[in-house]
């Protein structure tokens, strides 16, 4: 029985292959649903499931969950640059996330007096369990997820302003540095800190891509001029869609 099943998913596998192969489903086709492909090769749906997991994970297929949700033919993708500049600047837009060369819209929802796990009370300077403010952000391309962030801010610093939530209020969408300094806060630095990860299977699957896909996590925290934490963010690049760059710009060099 064992045996049987093993060699049920992979002749499903190898018939997914084939079709995309032989153009039967081109790239951007969307595969029928799991019950209506059980139906077709007949097998069970967890057979056509480690089917899929097996395409999935070679780089033939992509999945998607919310808008677009289901599972396509890969494209071949089309790298675009992640901009990062060492100039912090006052001008508007969520956390920095400006691709370049990429149509791209934002998607945020944000939570007050969520607690802070540990790691992130820690990038702040609070104690683990002090409310915060979270942000979770999904840039989206073609109205799929490419990109996420989640950004925290310590909720004491906030509360009870018109800033309170990143995304309402009078300043909804604005960057922290416009939104911290209309109740007196002068952002003055920023630092990132991009650390290399491995896509779980939830986040895989929100970004289309396959469990253990290489990523980068940018920890990026903002400090107003007395060295005080203001946000925290974690800001998550699939590697095989952006190349991200810093611009670092230097003073005049004194001619000698």
């Amino acid at each position: 029985m064992a045996d049987r099943q093993e060699a049920g998913y992979l002749r499903v596998a190898q018939a997914i292959r084939d079709r995309i192969a032989d153009g039967t489903w081109p790239p951007g086709h969307k595969l029928p649903n799991k019950p209506t492909l059980a139906t077709e090769f007949g097998v069970g749906e967890n057979t056509v499931r480690q089917a899929l997991e097996i395409v999935l994970a070679e780089g033939l297929l992509e999945s998607f969950r919310g808008r677009g949700r289901g599972t396509y033919v890969r494209a071949p993708r089309e790298r675009h640059i992640l901009p990062r500049t060492l100039t912090l600047t006052v001008a508007p837009g969520r956390l920095g996330l400006a691709p370049a060369g990429s149509p791209t819209s934002v998607e945020a929802e944000s939570t007050a007096k969520v607690p802070a796990p540990a790691r992130i009370a820690a990038r702040l300077g609070i104690a683990a369990g002090d409310l915060c403010v979270r942000t979770d952000y999904e840039v989206l391309a073609d109205l799929r997820c490419v990109l996420t962030a989640t950004s925290w801010e310590p909720y004491a610093l906030t509360a009870r302003t018109p800033v309170v939530l990143p995304e309402g209020g009078p300043l909804a969408g604005r960057g922290v540095a416009e939104r911290m300094a209309q109740i007196g806060i002068t952002v003055a630095r920023a630092t990132e800190v991009p650390r290399p990860v491995q896509l779980d299977r939830e986040t895989a699957q929100l970004l289309g891509t396959s469990p253990g896909a290489q990523a980068v996590l940018i920890e990026r925290t903002h400090y107003d001029t007395g060295g005080r934490p203001v946000e925290t963010a974690d800001i998550l690049v699939p590697a095989e869609r952006w190349d991200i760059t810093y611009d670092i710009p230097l003073g005049p060099v004194p001619r000698t």
